[in-house]
């Protein structure tokens, strides 16, 4: 009984900040944009993003195991890909925009949310969008603002880092800015129930993660890479292998890890 009432609870506070989410953007952001200036305007949206995935962040309880510095300029972070729950983790410690899959637009209220707080939508396999996409993170990019990619292009259990795709690292070395790494683990029972694989709906695992007592995460900050006369097919390769040398320390050592880990180290 108890259980229930705490899930109503939590999902009574996620319908509240929902609410809240979407005045801010339907409303608050467009008149921070009429009433200050581009750079101002920006700051203060920022904020207010930082501080309402921070508040969804309490709301499912999440708890944040953080190791290893932020970008000290802008960046574009690179970082494998679980849940969902992947932008309320990283997203709480740093303004950025992330780089999704254009199927999240069409989610209802969190793709309306998306879009109004700048979230770069890409359609895999659009060469054209592609392009529209690397365009737009440049301009960003050259605004001094941070991007969060996760260049697998899909989900995984987190027990493996897939295939990055190179074309999310052409911005950064278009604009020299800093690309660093995220690791990203799932711990507790988290590790089993957080992954948003499959066929997996949005609603029913919002509502699976508010069961949970709690959410336990390890988020990495790695050490920023050295991408001078490297090509994007280079630093994709290597990206890749730091996150995952970093992920599969806290893996078992069964055959099948140690063989990825090979095919990793190349």
């Amino acid at each position: 009984m108890k259980s229930k009432i705490r899930l109503y609870y939590k999902l009574f506070l996620i319908i509240i900040l929902f609410i809240n989410g979407l005045i801010i953007a339907a409303g608050v952001f467009p008149t921070l944009g009429f009433l200050y200036s581009a750079r101002d305007a920006k700051i203060k949206q920022n904020a207010l993003k930082t501080r309402w995935l921070r508040r969804f962040s309490a709301i499912v309880n999440l708890h944040i195991i953080k190791d290893g510095e932020l970008p000290e300029r802008r960046a574009i972070l690179i970082s494998n890909h679980i849940s969902w729950l992947d932008i309320i983790v990283i997203g709480q410690y740093l303004p950025a925009y992330f780089v999704a899959k254009s199927d999240i637009s069409n989610w209802p209220v969190i793709g309306y949310l998306a879009r109004q707080g700048g979230t770069i939508f890409i359609r895999r396999g659009d060469k054209q969008h592609i392009k529209a996409t690397a365009d737009r993170m440049v301009w960003q990019l050259k605004q001094n603002s941070n991007i969060i990619a996760f260049p697998e292009g899909t989900t995984t259990k987190g027990d493996e880092v897939l295939h990055f795709h190179a074309s999310l690292f052409q911005p950064a070395l278009l604009t020299k800015s800093a690309i660093q790494p995220v690791a990203l683990q799932y711990q507790g029972t988290a590790k089993e129930h957080a992954p948003f694989v499959g066929d997996d709906d949005f609603v029913s695992h919002l509502i699976k993660m508010l069961t949970l007592d709690k959410i336990e995460v390890r988020l990495s900050f790695l050490p920023v890479i050295n991408s001078s006369g490297k090509s994007r097919h280079t630093i994709s390769l290597e990206t890749r292998d730091i996150i995952w040398a970093k992920i599969s320390k806290g893996l078992p050592a069964d055959n099948s890890v140690q063989q990825r880990l090979k095919l990793s180290q190349g």
